[in-house]
């Protein structure tokens, strides 16, 4: 396996791949997963845009993950704000580097392909801080959740609801730059 930067047009010539790792790494369905490619088109074109890939020997999508710079107007942004108070607004979404995506494919799971995006991911980005939402769960059960602490992740927002999803979420951050020297 190989791990590797994506510029957006990367991204975009493989949406059909990437789109069907996403789906199979949450579990969603297939009315939803048409509305992500629309999604994901425009993520890709969202100004500090960075991404990365994992690839098997034969050229096969393992897992991906993207971000890009977080700002006003951005569903996601505007919701996350709306529900910060004023003194957590400016730490938090002041300078910020929003993970959007980052998923491997279940049958690569566990071999520490999302550990090795996320750093590749977060020593591209731009920005004083990061932030990512997660379905809640139990953390000592969850990897993603316990990817998310090895790598310094707080709470910033606890048992939070997007409209239309009735799975509670947690929103998590981190100060950037990564320390180059950082065990993980």
């Amino acid at each position: 396996m190989r791990l590797v930067p994506w510029t957006p047009d990367d991204l975009l010539r493989r949406i059909d791949d990437v789109i069907t790792v996403y789906g199979d790494a949450m579990g969603y369905r297939a009315e939803l997963l048409a509305a992500r490619r629309g999604y994901v088109a425009t993520h890709a074109r969202r100004p500090g845009f960075r991404a990365v890939a994992t690839l098997t020997t034969d050229g096969h999508l393992a897992g991906f993950g993207y971000g890009y710079t977080s700002a006003s107007g951005q569903w996601w942004h505007d919701q996350v704000r709306g529900a910060l108070a004023d003194t957590d607004r400016k730490t938090w979404l002041g300078d910020c580097f929003e993970v959007v995506e980052l998923h491997v494919s279940p049958p690569a799971q566990g071999h520490g392909i999302g550990a090795r995006q996320l750093r590749a991911l977060l020593t591209m980005a731009e920005g004083g801080t990061t932030l990512l939402s997660t379905p809640e769960a139990p953390e000592e059960a969850s990897r993603a959740w316990r990817l998310y602490r090895r790598f310094g992740y707080v709470d910033v927002l606890r048992d939070f609801h997007f409209p239309g999803d009735e799975r509670a979420f947690a929103v998590l951050g981190r100060e950037l730059p990564l320390p180059a020297d950082q065990k993980l």
